[in-house]
């Protein structure tokens, strides 16, 4: 089954200094980080903050060439979670049916960002992510999930670059 999420921060991880998507269950209090690199937070930043760059950046550019081919982003689904790898798919609506496209999910959140899509997440996702040990590549583990808990609100969103 699939859950709807929203964004509800982008930030730096205190342990990694690495940026990191906050998804949150739209109806529910579940939680997903994903860590995504700088390029891709930016991209993500840029469209949180509603700020227009002056020239399309790539995920403008995949949104402008999906919407001349004739077809819409439906929706994205993270969808996978292998060895601390999350995955993603991006659904079109094309003129000749529909289409799901490989993703990386900081890639596919960008654009679901940009075109207004769902984002959603696969519910086997969420409960491998709650067991999976990230302590190889993100050390301190326990103090990461206290971090996550402790998340203030006021705080999400001040992404800087």
């Amino acid at each position: 089954m699939e859950i709807e999420m929203k964004i509800r921060g982008l930030m730096m991880d205190p342990m990694t200094n690495l940026p990191v998507v906050i998804l949150k269950e739209a109806c529910g209090n579940g939680i997903l980080p994903i860590w995504v690199g700088v390029h891709e937070a930016n991209a993500i930043a840029l469209q949180v903050e509603n700020v227009a760059p002056p020239r399309p950046m790539t995920h403008d550019l995949l949104r402008n060439a999906i919407e001349h081919l004739g077809a819409r982003v439906r929706q994205i689904v993270v969808c996978d979670l292998k060895e601390s790898t999350f995955f993603a798919l991006i659904h079109l609506d094309t003129p000749n049916g529909p289409v799901a496209i490989d993703a990386r999910p900081s890639d596919a959140i960008a654009l679901a960002l940009r075109t207004k899509a769902r984002i959603l997440v696969e519910d086997t996702v969420l409960d491998h992510a709650k067991t999976i040990d990230f302590s190889a590549e993100r050390p301190d583990t326990e103090r990461l999930q206290k971090w996550l808990e402790s998340l203030d609100p006021d705080e999400l969103g001040k992404y800087k670059m």
